[in-house]
C-alpha cells in the first residue's frame, strides 16, 4: 500500500536512507523546541508592542526568522526525507528603507506559512521522536516502515508549507516563458539584420557599383541622342539604387544596429547621440562596470530595449523639445541597468495627471520597458527640463517579486 505523497522507490529496509530518516526524526524534537520557542517569543513580543514604533519591526524580524528556519528545514529535508522542494524566490522589498523591509515581511505568504511550520514542529517533533525511539529500541523489525511513513507526513508538511506557492511557481514559469520569448524575438531581429546586411544590401551595393561603372563608360564617349537618353536613365537608376541602399541601411539599423551587436551599448548610444540634431549636442556617459570591477554586457534583449528607447527619446528631443543640449547616462546598479535621458527643452512631455496618451510615443516606450519588468519614469514639468529614467533588469529572466 502506498501512502499519499510517498515516492515509489526500491531500497533496502535497513539502508542508508532509513538511517537518515531515523536521525532526522530524532533531531525533530530539539529543532522543534528551538523553532517553537523562537517563533512564539518574537511574535508575542512583536504583537504586544504593535501599538508602539518598535512592535511591527520586531514582528517582521520574527517572520524573517521563521523564513530562515524554513531554509534550514528544506536543507535538512532533502537528504533526510527525500523531499523535492524548490527554493522560493528571495524576499525583495518594493520600497527602500526600513518601511519597505517591514511591509515586505508582513505581507509575505511564505513567512506566515513558515510560522505555522515552526509552531507545528513542537508537537510533531515530540511524536516523531517518541515513536522513532520506541521502535528503535523495542520494535526494530517494524522500524523501516514506521520511519518511512513518518517521513512521508513530514515531507508533505515541508513541501506544502515551505515550498513556493502555486501562484508564485506559476508567476516564475510565466516570467521564464516571457524571458524566452523576449530573447527569441531579439535573436530574430539580429538574424533579420544580418540577412539584410549580407544579402539584399550586398546585392544593392554591387548593383550600384555596376551602374556607376556603366555611367562612367557612357560619359567617356560621344553619345547620340538616344544614347544620351539611355545615359540619363542609367544615371537616374544609379541614384535610385543609392537611395534604396541608404533606406535599406536605415531599415537595418532600425531593426537591430550592427554596432550594438559588435561593440555594445556604449558605442551604440554614442552613435545615436552623434546623429541627434540638438544644437548643443548630446553628452553620453556609460559605465557598465560590474560588482567585480569588470565591464560586462546585459542580455542582448535588454541592450536592444535600452538602445531603441534612448534612440526614440533623443528623436523626440530633436523634433519636439526645442532643447539646446541633452544628456544620456547609463550605469549598472546591482542586477539592474539604469538609464537617464535629460534635456533642457520646453518640457510638458506627459499628459495631464502624469499619464501617457494612449498610442503615443511615450506610452509605447513604457510598454516596451514594462515587457521585461522594467520601470519607465518621466519628469517633465511645463517649461522644462525633462528627465526620463529607465530601469531594466540586467537579465531578461531576472525575477524581482518574492
Amino acid at each position: 500500500m502506498k501512502l499519499p505523497g510517498e515516492r515509489r522507490d526500491a531500497r533496502p529496509l535497513y539502508g542508508a536512507q532509513m538511517w537518515r530518516e531515523v536521525i532526522h526524526h530524532l533531531l525533530g524534537l530539539p529543532v522543534g523546541i528551538a523553532a517553537f520557542v523562537f517563533t512564539t517569543t518574537v511574535l508575542a513580543v512583536g504583537a504586544g508592542l504593535s501599538v508602539t514604533v518598535v512592535g511591527l519591526p520586531v514582528l517582521a524580524l520574527g517572520l524573517r526568522g521563521a523564513r530562515g528556519i524554513g531554509v534550514v528545514a528544506r536543507w535538512k529535508a532533502r537528504p533526510g526525507l527525500g523531499a523535492q522542494v524548490e527554493e522560493p524566490q528571495p524576499l525583495v522589498a518594493a520600497k527602500p528603507g526600513i518601511t519597505g523591509w517591514v511591509l515586505a515581511s508582513l505581507t509575505d505568504g511564505l513567512s506566515w506559512r513558515s510560522v505555522l511550520y515552526c509552531l507545528l514542529m513542537l508537537p510533531w517533533g515530540a511524536i516523531t521522536f517518541t515513536v522513532t525511539l520506541f521502535f528503535l529500541v523495542a520494535g526494530w523489525p517494524l522500524l523501516p516502515w514506521v520511519v518511512r511513513y513518518l517521513a512521508v507526513v513530514h515531507r508533505m508538511l515541508v513541501e506544502q508549507l515551505l515550498g513556493p506557492g502555486q501562484l508564485s511557481a506559476r508567476v516564475r514559469e510565466l516570467e521564464e516563458d516571457r524571458g524566452a520569448v523576449v530573447d527569441t524575438a531579439a535573436a530574430d531581429l539580429r538574424r533579420i539584420e544580418r540577412d539584410l546586411h549580407d544579402g539584399a544590401q550586398a546585392r544593392l551595393v554591387a548593383l550600384a557599383m555596376d551602374l556607376g561603372l556603366a555611367k562612367e563608360k557612357l560619359l567617356e564617349t560621344e553619345l547620340s541622342t538616344e544614347q544620351a537618353s539611355a545615359a540619363k536613365m542609367v544615371d537616374a537608376a544609379h541614384g535610385e539604387v543609392k537611395l534604396a541602399l541608404q533606406e535599406l541601411r536605415d531599415l537595418a539599423r532600425g531593426i537591430h544596429p550592427a554596432v550594438l551587436t559588435d561593440r555594445g551599448l556604449d558605442a551604440a548610444l554614442s552613435a545615436v547621440a552623434a546623429r541627434c540634431t540638438v544644437p548643443g549636442g548630446v553628452q553620453v556617459n556609460v559605465d557598465l562596470t560590474g560588482p567585480d570591477g569588470v565591464v560586462e554586457r546585459p542580455d542582448s534583449a535588454v541592450e536592444g530595449i535600452a538602445y531603441f528607447t534612448v534612440s526614440e527619446l533623443l528623436t523626440n528631443t530633436s523634433k519636439h523639445a526645442g532643447a539646446t543640449s541633452a544628456s544620456v547616462d547609463a550605469w549598472r546598479s546591482a542586477d539592474r541597468l539604469m538609464i537617464q535621458v535629460g534635456d533642457d527643452g520646453r518640457g510638458g512631455a506627459t499628459a495631464p495627471g502624469g499619464g501617457f496618451r494612449p498610442g503615443g510615443g511615450l506610452a509605447g516606450l513604457a510598454e516596451r520597458v514594462g515587457a521585461v519588468d522594467g520601470v519607465f519614469l518621466v519628469e517633465s514639468p511645463v517649461g522644462g527640463p525633462t528627465t526620463v529614467t529607465i530601469e531594466l533588469p540586467w537579465h531578461t529572466r531576472a525575477v524581482r517579486t518574492a
